[in-house]
């Protein structure tokens, strides 16, 4: 004997079961593209407002100067140089250019909304990834030279260091067209406001003044939490 609504049931938890296995970070777009424009006359979608789609052109899903170098003259010695394209929005895409001095880096951080791919154009690349407390925290990290590429998984801490003598320069893609940047130091010690030292250096097993030290250095302008 069959019941209906037993059956109707069951289709519906096969259904999630099956929709679990399917990631997908950025929205499935429901036009061939949607550029983005500045101006509020258009329709909102993924953060940014359609041009009218008669109006679009090729240059909308063009960029250039990703030839150009970028400045590293910075503490980190190292640029991330973001292609600007219009047309990506809604196509979960993303691109940049990052130039390294050497001894260079990108500091260990997080992209909470893509994975990473990473291809070295110049240069003498260390990079890598920290899995999560379910693999043990492994590192997987590789030395990267021209042509070679690196792949780093979404949400995971990655770092991009050059330990070459010579300037590096890599191209960075992402499976989203706003992948996000967390920065792990400038997160913990620089976060506005402060987390308690109390809190990190029990956190880190460090002495509370070393906590206090790096709180002015990620973020000097900020008063520390009192003790």
């Amino acid at each position: 004997m069959k019941y209906p609504f037993q059956c109707f049931l069951a289709k519906i938890i096969l259904l999630a079961l099956a929709s679990s296995f399917v990631s997908c970070y950025d929205p499935s777009p429901l036009q061939d593209y949607c550029v983005a424009v500045p101006e509020k006359n258009g329709v909102f979608v993924n953060g940014e407002f359609c041009k009218d789609p008669k109006l679009v052109t090729s240059d909308d899903f063009f960029a250039s100067g990703l030839n150009i170098p970028g400045n590293t003259n910075n503490r980190l010695g190292s640029f991330v140089n973001p292609a600007n394209i219009p047309g990506l929005n809604t196509l979960g895409v993303g691109i940049a250019r990052i130039d390294f001095a050497p001894g260079g880096q990108i500091p260990p951080h997080i992209h909470p909304r893509a994975s990473e791919i990473i291809l070295v154009i110049k240069g003498k690349l260390l990079v890598g990834f920290v899995s999560s407390n379910d693999y043990n925290y492994t590192l997987f990290s590789k030395i990267l030279y021209p042509g070679d590429v690196f792949v780093h998984p979404i949400g995971l801490v990655q770092f991009h260091a050059n330990i070459g003598k010579t300037n590096a320069v890599a191209i960075g893609a992402v499976g989203s067209q706003n992948p996000g940047y967390i920065s792990v130091g400038d997160a913990v010690f620089g976060s506005k406001p402060p987390i308690d030292p109390k809190i990190l250096a029990k956190a880190f097993a460090l002495d509370i003044n070393i906590v206090r030290y790096l709180r002015k250095v990620f973020s000097p302008q900020d008063d520390i939490v009192n003790d």
